[in-house]
């Protein structure tokens, strides 16, 4: 049986940097970048705002459609993110 899998977009709190990202496990994820625990984009640039996800059957799913995501623009990824979360709340606590 396949593992579900997430795509996901967080942003800083000025959201002025949106993060896009694919997982199996999506609450373990946002919580390693909320405390820094990977080294690299998320942490430079301080992005620990979970605005965004999708869930799917399988992870391949997942990452077919995190490549459409990561093909579009900023705006279209701004545009995505205000049609479930207008505000850009961090949605990791409702989890």
């Amino acid at each position: 049986m396949d593992k579900k899998g997430y795509v996901y977009l967080m942003s800083s709190n000025s959201n002025t940097v949106i993060y896009t990202g694919v997982t199996s496990g999506l609450q373990k994820r946002i919580y390693q970048h909320k405390e820094k625990l990977i080294e690299g984009f998320t942490k430079k640039y301080n992005i620990t705002k979970l605005v965004y996800y999708e869930e799917f059957e399988d992870i391949k799913s997942a990452i077919e459609r995190e490549k459409q995501i990561k093909g579009g623009s900023r705006q279209d990824k701004v545009d995505l993110i205000k049609r479930i979360n207008p505000e850009f709340k961090d949605l990791y606590y409702d989890l």
